[in-house]
């Protein structure tokens, strides 16, 4: 069964180069365009991983982490943040609110497939 991967990002090119790389590496992938839809789908769909952004509309990634982290039956869902705010207190931040890996954009496409890789190996 191939693995199920939630993509949030408000910003389209970068939904379609994900949805992209992560069909091609064989994932089942859907897609949400703000915080709201994707703590509704992570709960409707408990996706094994979600490549989160930070910085969206209705909520942000940040909070969306915060959410589901807390809710003992999303559990097993890991985060994997990509944001434009790379300095270390974000990191730190994110990491701090339960994400269980952090991304820099503009990221390597093979360093995210190699990472998405390895967190889906570790569940």
């Amino acid at each position: 069964m191939s693995k199920k991967i939630l993509i949030v990002d408000d910003e389209q090119n970068i939904v379609i180069s994900l949805e992209f790389l992560m069909k091609r590496e064989g994932y089942e992938v859907s897609i949400a365009s703000d915080g709201e839809e994707a703590v509704a789908r992570i709960r409707a769909e408990q996706p094994d991983l979600v490549l989160l952004d930070v910085m969206m509309p209705r909520k942000g990634g940040f909070e969306v982490c915060q959410e589901v982290k807390s809710d003992p039956a999303l559990k097993a869902v890991r985060i994997l943040m990509l944001t434009a705010k790379g300095r270390d207190t974000e990191v730190a931040r994110g990491l701090a609110m339960g994400a269980d890996a952090y991304m820099t954009k503009p990221f390597s496409t093979r360093d995210l497939v190699e990472k998405v890789r390895a967190m889906l190996a570790e569940a």
